[in-house]
């Protein structure tokens, strides 16, 4: 989309900046490790007891390209993060043409809004919940626990978690408490983790350019861990109230071994929301 570089380093620069995290030097047990030390991220992926992938771990999506950052930073300036976004949290709907982005009409209104707002009505810059995926997208770590029943998803970024129900439950049918991180369950097709989640309000944005959603939107992640280091995350977005058709954004997740996650509470000593009125 035209434009979406001008505004979003000065909307939101320092909500989501982040310290390094705790225990910067603690090793993460059980690690394959080179003869300096080093994780051989390119070793096998660790399995669990049930023989299926272990995505246990702390991620972070991998960084656009430096050519590609130049066009959303053109200043060369960061502090979104701990480390350089992925393209698609600042605009998930990048690999469009903006001609053929699959917006309504009145989703394109509402997206020049968020634009023309410069981001002051962005959820994240007022310290409320950022949502999905835009939280698959941060340039701030995310932790995965896994066991059989459920898995757990800390995100460093105010603390937000989600709960991915393995048991055979199926999605609410009338979303009668909508959430910012909506209702998650999961499922095994081979190696890959597929999570169906819906539930959601219509308050979060899908990026940091401002692209709105319904809470029709519904979410699918399917989560393959390639190797000890890389995971693979295809992200499906559908809203038929807000796009012409579901479309689909590809990253991949890094592990961050050998760190902690860090306790990150917007609202602590939060000097920004007066600037934005």
């Amino acid at each position: 989309m035209k434009g979406v570089n001008v505004w979003i380093l000065p909307a939101i620069a320092g909500t989501w900046t982040a310290a390094q995290a705790q225990w910067a030097k603690y090793p993460t047990p059980g690690l394959p490790r080179a003869g300096d030390g080093k994780p051989r991220v390119s070793a096998s992926t660790p399995r669990t007891s049930n023989g299926k992938p272990d995505l246990s771990g702390i991620w972070e999506a991998e960084p656009a390209s430096p050519e590609e950052l130049r066009r959303f930073l053109p200043d060369g300036v960061n502090l979104l993060g701990e480390d350089p976004p992925s393209k698609y949290f600042f605009n998930i709907l990048s690999d469009f043409k903006p001609e053929d982005a699959p917006l309504k009409p009145a989703t394109m209104a509402v997206f020049r809004e968020h634009l023309a707002g410069r981001g002051k009505d962005a959820p994240f810059s007022r310290c409320l919940p950022a949502g999905i995926p835009i939280l698959d997208l941060a340039p701030i770590p995310f932790k995965i626990i896994q066991t059989q029943a459920v898995i757990v998803m800390l995100y460093e970024a105010d603390g937000a978690f989600r709960q991915i129900h393995m048991d055979g439950r199926k999605l609410p049918s009338d979303n009668p408490l909508p959430g910012w991180m909506g209702y998650s369950i999961g499922k095994w097709e081979g190696d890959t983790l597929v999570v169906e989640t819906g539930g959601f309000n219509d308050r979060s944005w899908l990026d940091a350019a401002g692209h709105p959603h319904t809470d029709a939107l519904h979410v699918t992640e399917r989560f393959h861990r390639r190797d000890l280091g890389h995971m693979d995350l295809e992200i499906t977005i559908d809203d038929p109230n807000s796009y012409t058709k579901p479309f689909t954004t590809k990253v991949t997740e890094l592990l961050m071994p050998d760190t902690e996650l860090i306790e990150n509470i917007c609202l602590e000593n939060e000097k920004d929301v007066k600037h934005l009125q």
